[in-house]
């Protein structure tokens, strides 16, 4: 069954409501994702074009020859994926107001896939609302510590 959710860029410019029928996703580790987000992958939701309705629409670089790529002038927020021919395009799943519906079903581009970063789960965790320093930097900008 089809649920709305919505999403948008870090600073609120760019926002979106879109119709979403799963939970897959995948993730990108082709080296144009890599550059595009300084990222060794990018996590995508592909959807119909149709299935997605912009209160503002983003901003658009062509990253190569085929494809282009939808962001937020403003802050800089990687927003979209796709190919100019095509009724598809792929959302950042981080990009989404509460992307943790989403699982990975495949990667993508894994010839440049850099192995060290898929299992993590041996790697210590920190929190950063246990991060003394950094809760003060943001009571101190803005009197809280954001969501």
């Amino acid at each position: 069954m089809a649920q709305e959710m919505t999403g948008g860029c870090q600073c609120g410019r760019i926002r979106y409501r879109v119709s979403i029928d799963s939970d897959d996703a995948y993730l990108c580790h082709c080296r144009m994702c890599q550059r595009a987000t300084g990222g060794v992958s990018i996590a995508f939701k592909n959807v119909p074009v149709a299935a997605v309705a912009w209160e503002r629409e983003p901003d658009h670089y062509a990253s190569s020859p085929i494809a282009a790529r939808g962001f937020c002038r403003e802050c800089g927020t990687p927003l979209t994926f796709a190919y100019p021919d095509s009724g598809k395009i792929d959302l950042t799943v981080g990009s989404f107001d509460d992307p943790s519906r989403f699982r990975p079903i495949h990667h993508f581009g894994a010839e440049s896939l850099h192995e060290a970063w898929i299992d993590t789960s041996a790697v210590p965790r920190h929190r950063c609302d246990s991060y003394d320093k950094l809760n003060e930097r943001w009571i101190e900008a803005v009197g809280k510590i954001p969501d």
